[in-house]
């Protein structure tokens, strides 16, 4: 009886030595999140500092003018083609393509629309998806919408090699549990990749959508990548490479009006 009571105590005071040992390591785990966090938002706030600080997170605006050369299998599928690119924070965007201009894709909101010398016609849905979905993912919309949500889980994860650069890898996964990855300059502290999964709503295997930046340039005090490369699941698919580039410019009032530019571009 008196050993039963013996283990019986024992055993108790293993479990009141768990129960103090559990609440400590939680609260050790819960404080190597939230410097791991602080370490992520850190290296991220340095990033935009170096983007342009307050100003950049204020751009209303860039026109960029550059050529750009598409992939297939990493290899180049056709010539470089001049383009004109519009962009008007949050989500209105504008593309012109051949030297006459005459070539127009249009996306405002969550629609895409191509105009040529026929008419108008809405893109297809697949190439209106992948375009939105890059631009949910991209660099811009991550530090304006995403950061500032309280949801959104921040991850440092220390430092790898990009391009031959170090630099510092952080990942943000959104409230709708979306994910981003940034690779960023350890010394320059300027964005050097920017890296996304999406699962394919066909087949339902993962894609990873990537984006590299380099050859930077300062232009009306913005730091910009005159590089743009592209890569699907590895392989690169598109580079862009800026010709000339201006920010928060006087743009049209119809810009990226439709209507108003097929009545400027349809032949009669």
């Amino acid at each position: 009886m008196r050993k039963a009571i013996q283990m019986a105590v024992a055993t108790l005071c293993v479990l009141a030595g768990l129960a103090v040992a559990e609440p400590k390591a939680m609260a050790q785990q819960d404080a190597a999140s939230l410097k791991n966090a602080q370490q992520a938002r850190d290296a991220l706030d340095a990033m935009v500092k170096a983007l342009g600080g307050d100003a950049w997170l204020h751009l209303q605006n860039r026109e960029i003018v550059g050529t750009t050369a598409a992939f297939y299998h990493g290899k180049p599928s056709s010539g470089t083609t001049k383009y004109w690119e519009f962009h008007q924070w949050p989500d209105h965007d504008r593309l012109e393509i051949t030297e006459h201009r005459d070539y127009v894709q249009i996306f405002t909101g969550r629609e895409g629309w191509e105009i040529i010398y026929s008419g108008k016609k809405p893109l297809p849905a697949e190439q209106v998806e992948d375009y939105l979905r890059r631009r949910d993912h991209s660099i811009e919309t991550v530090i304006k919408q995403w950061l500032n949500d309280p949801k959104t889980i921040l991850i440092y994860e220390g430092q790898q090699l990009a391009e031959r650069h170090l630099a510092d890898q952080v990942t943000l996964i959104s409230a709708q549990n979306e994910s981003v990855t940034i690779l960023m300059d350890s010394e320059t502290h300027l964005p050097l990749k920017r890296t996304f999964q999406w699962r394919d709503p066909l087949y339902k295997d993962k894609n990873e959508d990537s984006e590299e930046y380099a050859g930077y340039r300062t232009v009306d005090g913005f730091p910009t990548a005159y590089n743009v490369t592209r890569y699907r699941n590895g392989d690169m698919v598109g580079e862009r490479f800026i010709l000339k580039v201006s920010y928060n410019q006087q743009l049209a009032p119809d810009l990226f009006n439709v209507d108003a530019t097929a009545a400027r571009i349809v032949k009669k």
